[in-house]
């Protein structure tokens, strides 16, 4: 499973990485740091911290492909 994040639309909410700490992460207060390859014991994580997204700024795939950036 792959992740793409589209960063001019996240907020910095932070949702995902409270939902997600391995995947996702917080670097200050806004900027977002992410894994873009989900480790398998993770995906469950990630597919709620995705639909959480309040700006739904998270795109979860088998593989997030580059017009989904």
């Amino acid at each position: 499973m792959n992740v793409v994040v589209d960063l001019n639309r996240c907020q910095g909410y932070a949702q995902c990485a409270f939902l997600a700490p391995r995947v996702f992460a917080m670097h200050g207060e806004e900027a977002l740091l992410y894994s873009p390859v989900v480790p398998e014991n993770q995906q469950e994580r990630v597919r709620r911290a995705a639909a959480a997204c309040p700006v739904q700024a998270i795109v979860v795939g088998e593989e997030a492909g580059p017009g989904e950036r």
